[in-house]
């Protein structure tokens, strides 16, 4: 008797492990991402209003009956999973050191411009000043390359008065 008993629980373990996995095959499986993006899985279809975007497997029964040919498609790479706090405000830290990164190259860039702006200003009065006094026919004079100082003379004078103007032109235009 014994003999028969251990023959009947071999087969039976025999027989639940050859039928266990076909049944739990058989068993349809649903998953499917729900409205807060969280992912269902159950033995029974989503609810209707679920729209067939965001049904990720459907059992293979299902699939062939609703005439699906290709599978459903793969969820996207954002919608996968609940969102990571820490990588998301990894991300909002990196954004906002660009964002000052930026904003303090802007800045620098305004402020050199304007430097730029105040040195140009500054030369164009100057050269405006000297056309002034070489105008005004007051005595000037300039160091030759000997280092003596020279005296210009009208033909120097107007000279060095088209010099300015020529300087003037170019640069302080609109100023």
């Amino acid at each position: 008797m014994k003999r028969f008993t251990t023959f009947a629980s071999s087969a039976v373990v025999l027989l639940a492990a050859v039928c266990g996995p076909s049944q739990a095959q058989s068993t349809p499986i649903w998953k499917w991402r729900d409205a807060q993006g969280r992912i269902q899985v159950s033995d029974r279809p989503p609810p209707s209003d679920t729209p067939d975007n965001r049904i990720l497997q459907r059992p293979n029964h299902s699939r062939t009956a609703m005439g699906a040919a290709e599978p459903p498609p793969a969820p996207s790479v954002a919608a996968s999973g609940p969102r990571d706090p820490e990588l998301e405000a990894r991300k909002r830290k990196q954004q906002e050191q660009e964002a000052r990164k930026k904003a303090e190259q802007e800045q620098a860039a305004a402020a050199a411009k304007q430097k730029a702006q105040a040195q140009r200003e500054e030369h164009c009065s100057r050269l405006r000043n000297q056309l002034a006094a070489l105008d005004s026919g007051q005595r000037m004079s300039r160091y030759n390359a000997k280092g003596e100082r020279e005296v210009l003379d009208d033909s120097a004078r107007a000279a060095e008065g088209q010099r300015m103007r020529s300087q003037i032109a170019e640069n302080c235009q609109g100023q």
